[in-house]
């Protein structure tokens, strides 16, 4: 059986200046869909068909890359679920989260939600697809890998444990094509009423104190430090050892202003 690989990209966002770029794990996903596709992989975009950006995934080796023309704003769900449904895909790939947009990370779940396939998340590697059942590896925290046997159609994301991507040529991304599919343009409300700022840094965690007994657990809060990078406040008045409290929080990032 002949196993119909399809990517799914978007334009991505440079982290200093913002210029569109490809996106870093959309290009991952493509480099795993060519090196288990080869020439055979189909490359598909939701949106605009204008962007310049798009070319830079064409200069990867692609022929094409199928875009559905929709405006910015819209749902981009039903449109990839109907194309997806009608192509046949057998393994759909994609990055894990947008560098634009909403970001939230949650089209991959809805998707295969929708369409009833089960999700892989942190693809690292496919390493064979035989009579219908795919094995791959499984990206887990501190470089480790989890061996799953998954019965295809699925869907998977891919994040920074996939192989880096190929450089992107000049040549090819010219030569390449960017055929338009039309499809129903659905508004997505909530995003049309969504205010978008730009995401901060989140604070430190705080140390949680691992024991198995309410001893252990007492002993190691009372314990004396041993960092000796603590600071004793005496004779200092309320608001003085108020002030300086709040300046420790905010120095550790526990508290922002």
């Amino acid at each position: 059986m002949n196993t119909k690989v399809i990517t799914l990209v978007s334009i991505g966002a440079h982290p200093t200046s913002g210029r569109p770029r490809r996106a870093d794990q959309d290009s991952r996903a493509v480099e795993l869909g060519l090196q288990l596709a080869g020439d055979d992989l189909q490359v598909l975009h939701a949106g605009d068909v204008a962007e310049p950006a798009l070319r830079a995934y064409l200069g990867m080796g692609l022929q094409q890359l199928h875009v559905l023309e929709q405006p910015q704003g819209a749902d981009a769900l039903p449109a990839l679920c109907d194309y997806l449904q009608a192509a046949g895909a057998h393994v759909v790939l994609t990055g894990t989260q947008a560098e634009t947009g909403e970001g939230s990370g949650m089209l991959p779940f809805l998707l295969a939600e929708k369409l009833g396939w089960p999700l892989i998340v942190g693809l690292a590697e496919v390493e064979s697809i035989d009579n219908g059942v795919a094995q791959v590896l499984q990206a887990l925290p501190r470089g480790q890998r989890r061996r799953l046997k998954v019965r295809l159609p699925l869907l998977a994301t891919v994040d920074n444990a996939a192989p880096k991507p190929r450089q992107s040529a000049y040549g090819p991304a010219q030569r390449g094509r960017l055929p338009v599919d039309a499809v129903e343009v659905i508004n997505d409300e909530l995003f049309d009423s969504a205010e978008l700022q730009p995401a901060k840094p989140r604070p430190k965690r705080l140390k949680v104190i691992k024991a198995k007994s309410g001893a252990d657990r007492m002993k190691a809060a009372t314990a004396k430090a041993s960092g000796g990078g603590g600071q004793v406040l005496k004779g200092l008045s309320a608001e003085e050892g108020a002030q300086a409290v709040l300046k420790a929080l905010i120095e550790e990032g526990v508290v922002r202003l």
